[in-house]
């Protein structure tokens, strides 16, 4: 009987639900400590990697064109009434455009409340003015995504883009516990080098990945466009990639373990590897099966786990410490660049 109510319903209770929570938060926002920062912080990074698995809900479920407007539903209508798909694939394609204001909502309440935490953090409030930023040009490039008719390039630019700001708000994350000061490295030179180039090798493999997912069988609409490239041929490119990944991150475990890194560090590089090769073994999986829906659903969250996965083990490899004297900081520099 619930099941059966019509959308509007279901998404006015949401809203209901936001505000009482929204009240119930309230001090946390406007009377920010570190520690509820750091809560809203880590809000923001789970938000904004969550919003690319549900959008790979949409494009496996063949929901892409549910709502066939942007920013409207349909040419008459914000909600999806009257629309030409069936109505669960509208309603999971509208779902997905809601959860655009959660994420919103979040970077917003992140943004006030760096504003009003005392004393004021110059490096947090860039970081929080631009993580809304980056969720408003998703829903631009999401636009742009239904005009061009679920263009593989315009898909995986969307999903881009979520990972370029996930950086923002893993550093966010990161940098919220710090105070302001000099970075300084808490491993061997070589070992932060390494974790630095998992960096750029993680961002290579995801859009590879987005060129797999961009001439396979899952385009969103049974009409979509798709890259003209061969399946295998980009497969193998996309594993080859995972398999250095793989290397350099065992690479990176056994160096923090054999220089006796900080706990955290060795923590992360585990938590990399464990996500590397649970990754690896359901692409595989997923390739033999002839890429089953639900897998690559799981494959893409999967994807954001060893995103955030390697982020966190960067992060960790240096830290901000406050300094009080000229000569601290001259050394502390000296120490990072070193």
């Amino acid at each position: 009987m619930i099941l059966n109510l019509p959308l509007w319903v279901w998404q006015v209770a949401l809203c209901v639900v936001g505000v009482v929570a929204l009240v119930l938060l309230a001090r946390t926002i406007w009377e920010p400590t570190t520690r509820s920062l750091r809560w809203w912080a880590l809000g923001n990074v789970v938000v904004n990697s969550g919003i690319a698995v549900t959008g790979a809900t949409v494009r496996v479920t063949s929901s892409g064109l549910g709502c066939s407007e942007w920013p409207k539903c349909t040419p008459d209508s914000f909600v999806p009434v009257g629309v030409e798909h069936a109505a669960l694939n509208a309603a999971i394609e509208f779902g997905n455009r809601t959860l655009t204001f959660l994420v919103l909502a979040v970077g917003v309440i992140v943004f006030v409340a760096t504003l009003r935490l005392r004393p004021r953090r110059r490096d947090l409030t860039v970081m929080a003015t631009v993580i809304p930023i980056g969720v408003l040009g998703q829903a631009v490039v999401g636009g742009i995504t239904v005009w061009s008719d679920l263009h593989p390039a315009s898909v995986g630019g969307h999903f881009l883009l979520s990972v370029l700001v996930v950086i923002l708000t893993m550093a966010y994350y990161v940098r919220c516990r710090e105070p302001e000061g000099v970075l300084r490295p808490t491993v061997r030179p070589w070992l932060r080098r390494a974790a630095s180039a998992l960096v750029p090798l993680g961002l290579v493999l995801i859009v590879a990945g987005i060129v797999v997912t961009g001439t396979g069988p899952h385009g969103g609409d049974a009409a979509a466009p798709r890259w003209g490239f061969d399946l295998e041929a980009v497969t193998r490119v996309h594993s080859g990639l995972a398999w250095i990944t793989t290397a350099l991150a065992v690479a990176v475990l056994v160096g923090a373990i054999l220089t006796r890194a900080p706990r955290p560090v060795r923590v992360q590089a585990w938590l990399l590897l464990a996500s590397v090769l649970g990754q690896a073994a359901l692409g595989y999986v997923q390739y033999l099966l002839g890429l089953p829906e639900w897998l690559v659903v799981l494959h893409v969250l999967g994807s954001t786990l060893v995103w955030t996965a390697i982020l966190r083990l960067y992060f960790g490899t240096a830290e901000r410490v406050a300094v009080t004297t000229p000569e601290a900081a001259a050394g502390a520099e000296a120490a990072a660049s070193r």
